[in-house]
């Protein structure tokens, strides 16, 4: 039984997601992105590495601005470079703090 558990699970929970945390210019919402690094990475112009490029709006009327995050990652797909664009980035207990204050579900 347990073959057939790991043949058709793919051999138990992969991350496959990692989450980043920007907090546009001008704003105080801070807003969580979540990047797949097996389907949403694009192979650099040189094949040498893997970049993604993703956009960052606040939900609420309060935030109107979009700031942009660029993340260059090497061949075996591990982070190396990450560039924000009308933003900051910022850590999770940011994140987590913000929630809190706004009481909206995470």
């Amino acid at each position: 039984m347990d073959f057939f558990k790991r043949l058709f699970s793919g051999g138990g929970p992969k991350q496959r997601g990692q989450y980043y945390y920007v907090k546009p210019t001008g704003c105080t919402e801070v807003v969580r992105i979540r990047v797949d690094t097996m389907n949403e990475l694009s192979q650099n112009d040189d094949n040498n590495g893997y970049f993604a490029r993703k956009s960052a709006r606040g939900t609420g009327y309060k935030c109107t601005r979009t700031a942009e995050l660029l993340l260059e990652f090497d061949s075996q797909k591990r982070l190396t470079n990450t560039e924000i664009l009308g933003g900051t980035l910022v850590t999770e207990a940011d994140y987590d703090a913000w929630v809190e204050s706004e009481g909206t579900p995470s």
